[in-house]
């Protein structure tokens, strides 16, 4: 296919070493063949021919122009790749990306300069990539990823198990159960296809037993030794995804990298919503051209920093564009930012000065965190957190008195809390709240502890019951500009349900209010402002034909006979045609969480996902279907995969009920 400045080559292999191949998409500059280009490498498992077509055909066009080959791959067991998928970041995965590299640094059309970026999984394997040094590797840009795969990934976070785990095993097994394109790989397309089915993991029964930090974890996570990276990295999210924590990290501890915070949910910063947004491409070609070509423009001196700061951010369900303003830090940590400490005090309120010494018990019920929204969101609607009203009514919260002047803070507020339980295990999650002059409440941010984690991630102590300990928890990294007339609210709780799994036994945790339990906030000035540009194209990505609309709901059923509340999303994409190939795909999810609201082992989730793939009288469909409960001792885990060809079913997988150990959870 070729278009103004460049053409498409459809589908490439790359051969590796153990004779597998994995499958490229490659947009090629006509002036690449007479004189060899940079080029940009993007891999993950997401399926370059229909998974992520349309934000490939809105980006790589705009590389190729500007001078780069573009290179879309699949990891193995992954669309039209050789081979099994066998984990998120395995081993095989970051070594069959250092092969890719050297293979593509090799090629005519390249001039042995690569670069590296991608949202989400690709965010994270460029990073980890990075780590390993490949030679021809130069510059990452990471959106949407994480530098410690433990504590900020969608597993578990302090300990807490996040209902993520569960969702992503349930995503993923139907993902890795789609079949290759036949129009591309011919007839063995369905001997590849039973391969496929036969060999994939279940991933939660991974993942379940590993509850701790342990090597598993520690792999990938570039936290572990920031020296790794020696390359410039570019480092990008948003406050409304669950990836908020990286980019700071990276500016503070990476040897040359830049970070970037703005407003937005789990995309691409030029088509991700709420507004403002980023001029992506802009941002990401001034990148290559230092990186790659050399050219001085001056991108080293860039602000070590930039972040949206919100203002007056209500707790809407869709949000356009969200008030504010972009600032930037020069480096990190940031010198105009100044430690201000807030107290919890008796009679519930947030004070300056440590209030009198006294203790607060506290029994959340199970459902407490209802309003949390998706750990990371992809639509700026349900999906967000929702007014945090409900949730503070099951919390212990301290206010603020009215603001006579404006507080803004931009970095990771964290709170240290004199606490007990009357059991050994619980949890604790905080949430720092806006309280607007009409009375609604936004969440700033949050952060949660399992209390057997309160002296490290790696080798947990159950709690004393009784016992008084100080532990100290970091809430998510946030920029917000609390506004004058508005209160400051922390809200504290030991439930935060569905976002983390409840612990063995409801607990009473008892708060050593006064000087012992002091939330501390990282304000600065709030005068200046940055400006940013916006992309020119508010609709970039090009247009794909619906051919049956899609569907997207949640709402929560709660029954007053049995006290049981059920948490329900049905997630439909609708009937999408990819242009020049024809393929129709549609996704669509539907989960059921339950919990007692006294009982956090009536807790169970239920999850069916289903992706339909057809083309003329050729079609496809696979489902997941995957059961999480659990007792005191255990979690008990199973799941079916069914994969039909037209209306037959042609395979049939199932994990049979399997019992996995809490491990201090």
């Amino acid at each position: 296919m070729k278009k103004a400045g460049f053409k498409v080559l459809e589908n490439e292999w790359i051969p590796l070493s153990d004779g597998r191949k994995l499958s490229a998409r490659i947009w090629m500059p006509n002036k690449a063949a007479k004189t060899p280009a940079p080029a940009i490498l993007e891999y993950l498992p997401y399926r370059k021919r229909d998974g992520t077509s349309q934000r490939d055909e809105c980006n790589y066009p705009a590389f190729a122009e500007a001078g780069y080959v573009g290179v879309r791959v699949d990891i193995s067991g992954s669309g039209e790749s050789d081979g099994d998928w066998d984990d998120e970041y395995s081993e095989r995965e970051l070594a069959d990306g250092c092969e890719v590299i050297e293979w593509i640094a090799s090629q005519t059309w390249c001039d042995g300069n690569l670069g590296m970026m991608g949202i989400s999984w690709g965010g994270f394997n460029s990073l980890q990539i990075a780590a390993l040094k490949p030679q021809a590797l130069k510059a990452v840009i990471s959106i949407g990823s994480s530098v410690d795969r433990y504590n900020d990934d969608v597993h578990y976070k302090n300990g807490c198990m996040l209902y993520s785990n569960f969702f992503w095993s349930s995503t993923m097994l139907c993902y890795a159960s789609r079949p290759p394109d036949p129009e591309l790989v011919g007839e063995n397309w369905r001997e590849t296809w039973l391969q496929r089915l036969n060999t994939q993991p279940f991933p939660l029964a991974n993942w379940l037993a590993h509850q701790r930090k342990d090597d598993y974890w520690k792999h990938g996570s570039i936290s572990e030794n920031y020296d790794d990276i020696e390359i410039p990295v570019l480092v990008i999210s948003g406050w409304a995804d669950g990836y908020v924590n990286a980019p700071a990290a990276a500016a503070a501890h990476l040897k040359n990298a830049k970070a970037i915070n703005g407003p937005w949910i789990h995309k691409y910063p030029h088509f991700a919503m709420p507004k403002p947004r980023l001029d992506y491409l802009k941002e990401a070609i001034n990148w290559w051209d230092k990186w790659l070509k050399g050219i001085d423009n001056d991108v080293e001196k860039l602000p070590a920093y930039r972040a949206y700061i919100l203002e007056d951010a209500r707790p809407l369900l869709h949000h356009e564009v969200e008030p504010g303003r972009w600032v930037a830090e020069a480096e990190l940590p940031a010198r105009d930012t100044r430690e201000r400490n807030y107290y919890l005090a008796p009679n519930r309120q947030l004070l300056d000065i440590p209030g009198r010494t006294r203790e607060k018990p506290m029994e959340s019920p199970q459902d407490c965190g209802t309003s949390c929204g998706e750990f990371f969101t992809l639509k700026a609607d349900g999906e967000m957190p929702a007014d945090q009203r409900r949730d503070d009514s099951g919390s212990l919260v301290f206010d603020s008195g009215k603001l006579h002047q404006p507080i803004e803070i931009l970095g990771r507020p964290r709170i240290r809390l004199k606490i007990s339980i009357d059991k050994p295990l619980g949890n604790i999650a905080v949430r720092l709240n806006d309280i607007h002059p009409n009375g609604e409440v936004s969440r700033v941010s949050w952060g949660v502890l399992n209390l057997a984690h309160r002296n490290g991630n790696e080798n947990p102590v159950p709690m004393t019951p009784g016992k008084s300990e100080s532990v100290e928890i970091e809430l998510n990294e946030c920029g917000y500009r609390f506004m004058r007339g508005h209160k400051m609210r922390v809200a504290l709780s030991t439930s935060y349900w569905p976002m983390i799994m409840p612990p063995p036994e409801a607990v009473i945790a008892t708060i050593k209010l006064g000087p012992d339990s002091v939330i501390t906030l990282p304000v600065r000035a709030g005068i200046d402002v940055f400006e940013q540009a916006e992309p020119k194209d508010e609709n970039p990505l090009p247009e794909y034909k619906n051919n049956e609309t899609g569907l997207s709901r949640r709402w929560i059923e709660r029954n007053f006979q049995t006290g049981e509340s059920h948490y329900r999303v049905i997630d439909d994409s609708g009937e999408i045609e990819v242009p020049d190939h024809g393929m129709c795909t549609r996704h669509r999810h539907d989960e059921r969480w339950t919990i007692a609201a006294d009982d956090p082992l009536s807790h169970r989730a239920l999850s069916r996902y289903i992706c339909w793939m057809h083309r003329g009288d050729w079609s496809i469909r696979t489902e997941s279907e995957s059961e999480f409960r659990c007792d005191a001792d255990n979690f008990y885990i199973k799941a079916t995969v069914r994969a039909y060809e037209g209306d037959e079913l042609v395979n049939q997988r199932d994990w049979d009920e399997m019992a996995i150990p809490r491990d201090h959870i």
